[in-house]
């Protein structure tokens, strides 16, 4: 697909009502692509975090209802169009700990069938997403694309199976597949499960916060910036078919030090309290992670330009004019 243009294509995204894919299907309309959003059904025709995109921008967005799960509604979604952004899947760790099966069926078999649609329907290229949990903790840093994978938690194990499973597609079928995988995301619209917005709308609210461990370390990309590595890799030269790149800062930050640099942030002295349940089994939690991101800028061009300093500035200031988008009280899976 060298020199591929998104303006004027017809792309889907699949997982656009969620963080990542909201703020990249808003993308993909300002750059002119002709858009097809897959939203989970739910019987409140809710859908998700594109309830937040601006009415003119979701005009242009054509969205259609269905699960990952069910083949023929996948091959419909897929019909017509040039460019498969595969983002869809279930990504809070604790719930697959919960509900391991729902977790692969959906991650796994609802990649298959994309792969299955995109390759009956002659698609010119799929760009699926995984995540760095595929890696595990770090058995060296910074991690590259070579690391070996480990499945600390049944929605790791589930993404290193989506993931080959993309692989065995462009190895034994040719499929123009690619594998994006982000590091750990933030910003605007994030939900109270992730890390960042559990200790911002805590400390906006609250005399204390309430976490888990506090030594892990994280390699933590803006939201624009990883939307930005998806359009590059939709754009790249046909050399990233059948590749893994990772998109991350090169850098690390223990969950103390960044709660600590938020609490500077909102001026706040603020006092920090274990909480049994926030903590992932000892086996299981994923100690560090920091990206290698020197494939992203030779293969693709990308390298992040946002800092962590003003993405949280970012990210904090619209936690605070969307607090009513969170129950900070809850502890949140």
């Amino acid at each position: 697909m060298s020199t591929q243009v998104l303006s004027g294509n017809h792309v889907l995204v699949t997982g656009a009502g969620g963080f990542i894919g909201s703020h990249l299907t808003e993308r993909l309309v300002e750059l002119g692509a002709q858009v097809r959003a897959f939203v989970r059904y739910n019987s409140r025709n809710n859908r998700g975090l594109l309830e937040l995109v601006s009415q003119k921008r979701l005009k242009a967005i054509e969205i259609v209802f269905g699960d990952l799960r069910d083949p023929y509604a996948v091959w419909e979604a897929c019909r017509g169009v040039n460019i498969v952004f595969h983002l869809g899947a279930l990504i809070a760790i604790p719930y697959s700990y919960l509900h391991p099966r729902e977790v692969v069926e959906t991650n796994m078999l609802g990649t298959l069938n994309v792969l299955m649609s995109a390759r009956e329907l002659g698609v010119e290229r799929v760009v699926h997403t995984s995540t760095s949990e595929v890696y595990g903790t770090a058995q060296y840093v910074p991690i590259d694309e070579k690391h070996p994978l480990q499945g600390q938690s049944p929605y790791s194990a589930s993404k290193i199976g989506a993931d080959k499973m993309a692989e065995s597609f462009y190895r034994s079928f040719g499929l123009p597949v690619c594998t994006m995988r982000p590091f750990n995301t933030y910003g605007p619209r994030q939900s109270a499960r992730a890390v960042i917005p559990t200790i911002v709308t805590q400390a906006l609210t609250q005399d204390e916060v309430r976490l888990g461990d506090l030594t892990p370390r994280r390699d933590l990309t803006y939201v624009a910036d990883t939307v930005e590595g998806f359009v590059k890799m939709a754009q790249a030269e046909d050399e990233v078919l059948g590749q893994e790149v990772n998109l991350g800062a090169n850098a690390d930050i223990s969950i103390e030090e960044l709660t600590q640099k938020i609490f500077e942030l909102l001026g706040r002295p603020l006092r920090i309290v274990t909480d049994p349940q926030r903590m992932r089994p000892e086996k299981s939690e994923v100690y560090r992670l920091w990206a290698d991101n020197r494939k992203a800028k030779a293969l693709i061009g990308w390298s992040p330009q946002v800092s962590l300093e003003e993405g949280l500035r970012r990210t904090i200031a619209w936690i605070r004019d969307h607090l009513d988008f969170y129950r900070p009280e809850e502890y949140q899976i």
